[in-house]
């Protein structure tokens, strides 16, 4: 039997109740009932602003819709998209994450921290999908670069059948060919540009944002993709040790402790809490999962 658990924990108090997730998943089945559960747990603990920090659901169909409706809040309501925000069956995902998704997440009375930082008084919060550029990768697994762009391991890329070129080159040993994963935002994301190219894109608005933003006594960061290895799971397999290259990368980390009033970071994807303190930024991952859903109520 599935138990949801739903968390909430308190900060430091100065002047406003943040509520803060991450990963409701809300198209999978799992995950539905749970998502419900945190939903009404958090209108019912209030606050002063919400805010979500990606993979809400999938960019197909309705259910980013289904999900962001259900929250019945008064005070401002602000979004971070995820990876699976750029989910689709349809060609173009970067055209659904720089146009659509901003006008449906905006219709909904929600704002959208990409391009939009929230500001009040002297505090700003400013957001991204963050993404990877696998800066992350485990080198103890020695896997060439080139299957981390096609998001399949070695082992994964002669199952499949289709990767000739890819296992072509002489360096890809028998030990590797036992490594047998992919990461599905290569068969569902589609950019039209490499993983590198899309975090500068996102790390240059994000770093805008800072920018804009210095004058505030203090900045919070919502980036759904993870900022420090600090906040990696420990080894595991090495099926699971592949998949910790596409969780984040070291840059957004760097980019945002370019600015001495950036205090606070919030992240999702890894669906593992975490709170490390690096540099001058406390970096919190909210946690949740498929089978799990948390939330912090943050009194700042």
């Amino acid at each position: 039997m599935l138990v949801s658990r739903v968390e909430f924990s308190v900060l430091q108090s100065t002047w406003m109740r943040l509520l803060v997730t991450a990963d409701i998943h809300y198209n999978h089945p799992v995950s539905r009932p749970l998502a419900d559960d945190l939903i009404d747990s958090m209108n019912i603990a209030g606050g002063d602003a919400l805010l979500v920090v990606g993979d809400t659901g999938v960019a197909d169909g309705d259910v980013i819709e289904q999900c962001l409706s259900r929250f019945t809040f008064a005070g401002p309501k602000l979004f971070v998209a995820g990876n699976h925000e750029l989910w689709t069956g349809r060609a173009d995902s970067y055209s659904i994450f720089m146009e659509e998704l901003p006008n449906r997440v905006r219709a909904l009375g929600w704002q959208w921290l990409e391009t939009d930082p929230f500001v009040t008084g002297d505090v700003a919060i400013v957001g991204s999908v963050g993404w990877y550029d696998y800066s992350f990768a485990q080198a103890n697994l020695g896997i060439p670069k080139r299957f981390y762009a096609e998001k399949v391991s070695p082992g994964a890329a002669k199952h499949l059948g289709r990767y000739d070129a890819l296992l072509a080159g002489g360096d890809v040993t028998a030990e590797l060919l036992n490594v047998v994963a992919r990461w599905n935002d290569g068969k569902f994301v589609k950019l039209g540009r490499s993983d590198e190219t899309f975090l500068n894109e996102c790390l240059a608005r994000l770093e805008s944002a800072c920018a804009a933003n210095t004058n505030a006594r203090r900045v919070i960061a919502a980036v759904h993709h993870l900022p420090f290895r600090e906040l990696l799971p420990p080894p595991k397999s090495a099926q699971w040790d592949f998949a910790k290259a596409y969780l984040g990368s070291e840059r957004i980390g760097q980019t945002l402790q370019k600015f001495p009033n950036v205090d606070t970071l919030f992240c999702g994807h890894s669906h593992l809490p975490g709170d490390v303190t690096v540099g001058a930024i406390r970096a919190i991952n909210i946690g949740s999962g498929y089978r799990h859903k948390l939330f912090q109520a943050v009194e700042l």
